[in-house]
């Protein structure tokens, strides 16, 4: 055997030691403060592991293609992709998302995660035990409001005098239309609410969501996956009706409003209430602080449901061994709880952690963190099965034209009804 010389052995040694270096995560993500809060973390694991962690973020209108685009390719440029729940079906069936089934109960104790995110987040089928994803974030629509307006002693006396009960955040829909029509004042520029109504990926379907379910509708049986006498019943079609008569009531544009729009129309100071993710929320509180206030999804007639949100991580199937193991390590890492207790001090950052979610800490980290926790319960989500883009397409164009005034609400959902359950009965879902 070759001697090796003090200047090779340490050369050896340089060059290991760089190949250790080296060795990183990617991740991809959309562009929003949680991505930002993770890469902060990941600066944290490289402090710890030496593995690095690259947080590609990515604007929410583009992600879904540009993601499912590079898994075309023979290998990915991420390593773990943080993907909403609409596309675990996907990812599971199509061989893009590493089972994750056997590994992921021994990096996290599955009975702290919360049961909505394990169903949503994490499963496919919703459910089933098998896992596709681990727990990142955990989301939620929710609602802000002008609470300087709420507490303002004149506004306060005129709503009382005119239907009744104090002017406060609304329980139910009943509630939440007064609200929108007594601060609707578009002479004054000043508008009732902003709803989400946009065409754009999903916007519309989330904001019409919470409508469609606390009537009584859904979106078909998730036992048989069919869908007429679900989703195009008379309490669907009341509930899609109640939708666009609150348009009325929402700035120029309002029937066609996406994540961002509403947004601005709380932030240019114009809206009363305006229904958005919460992870979009940080921004707002920073510019406007005590004049925000937030309030639970309203329900009608004991019904309360809101639309889930949030991602979970999801290791590519098209990256080597090695770094499929990198990215297990970071995510084992991300579910401690001394982890996920920092991940929760960062504006927008949602854990899916029950005891966290509990906690005086997570309450007192955010003004909206307490009505965060109090929509978990409530959450359900839309199809996430291997069909959902073409569902989510028909949806989207239904949905729209009667917002639009093209269709009835009945007749809007009756054809979405019958595309609905075509695309499932050609995926082979329909029993």
């Amino acid at each position: 055997m070759k001697k090796l010389t003090h200047g090779v052995l340490c050369a050896l040694l340089l060059a290991g030691g760089a190949r250790a270096q080296e060795q990183s995560v990617t991740i991809w993500w959309a562009q929003w403060a949680p991505a930002d809060a993770l890469q902060a973390l990941g600066k944290e694991f490289q402090q710890e592991t030496g593995i690095g962690v690259k947080v590609h973020q990515i604007p929410w209108p583009s992600y879904q293609e540009q993601v499912f685009l590079n898994f075309g390719n023979k290998q990915t440029d991420f390593d773990v992709v943080v993907g909403d729940s609409q596309w675990i079906g996907r990812g599971a069936t199509k061989g893009l998302y590493l089972d994750l089934s056997d590994w992921l109960p021994t990096a996290v104790d599955i009975k702290t995660i919360h049961p909505r995110a394990a169903k949503y987040l994490c499963e496919y089928p919703p459910g089933s035990g098998s896992y596709f994803a681990a727990p990142c974030e955990t989301d939620a629509l929710g609602f802000m409001y002008r609470k300087d307006w709420f507490e303002d002693a004149a506004n306060q006396a005129s709503f009382k005098a005119k239907y009744g009960r104090d002017l406060k955040p609304p329980d139910t829909w009943a509630e939440f239309r007064d609200l929108a029509e007594f601060f609707h004042h578009p002479e004054q520029k000043r508008y009732g609410c902003s709803l989400l109504t946009g065409r754009e990926y999903d916007s519309i379907v989330m904001g019409f969501q919470p409508f469609l379910w606390s009537w009584g509708g859904s979106w078909g049986d998730p036992a048989t996956f069919a869908i007429k006498g679900h989703l195009n019943t008379p309490q669907a079609a009341a509930a899609l009706q109640f939708l666009k008569d609150l348009l009325a009531f929402t700035p120029p544009g309002g029937s066609n409003a996406d994540y961002s729009v509403t947004l601005d129309a709380f932030s240019n100071g114009s809206t009363a209430m305006v229904l958005d993710y919460f992870p979009f929320y940080p921004g707002v509180v920073a510019s406007m602080g005590n004049q925000v206030g937030f309030f639970v999804m309203p329900g009608k007639d004991g019904q309360r449901a809101i639309s889930l949100g949030g991602q979970g991580f999801s290791i590519s199937t098209k990256v080597p061994a090695a770094q499929q193991e990198l990215a297990k390590q970071f995510i084992a890492w991300f579910q401690q709880p001394r982890v996920q207790e920092k991940w929760i001090t960062y504006p927008g950052a949602f854990t899916a952690n029950t005891a966290l979610l509990k906690s005086e800490a997570f309450a007192a980290a955010s003004p909206y963190n307490a009505t965060f926790a109090a929509s978990l319960d409530h959450l359900q989500d839309f199809w996430n099965v291997p069909v959902y883009n073409e569902l989510l397409a028909k949806a989207v164009l239904h949905l729209g034209e009667a917002l639009d005034g093209v269709k009835t609400p009945q007749a809007a959902l009756d054809q979405l009804a019958e595309e609905h359950e075509l695309i499932m009965q050609q995926a082979g879902l329909l029993k």
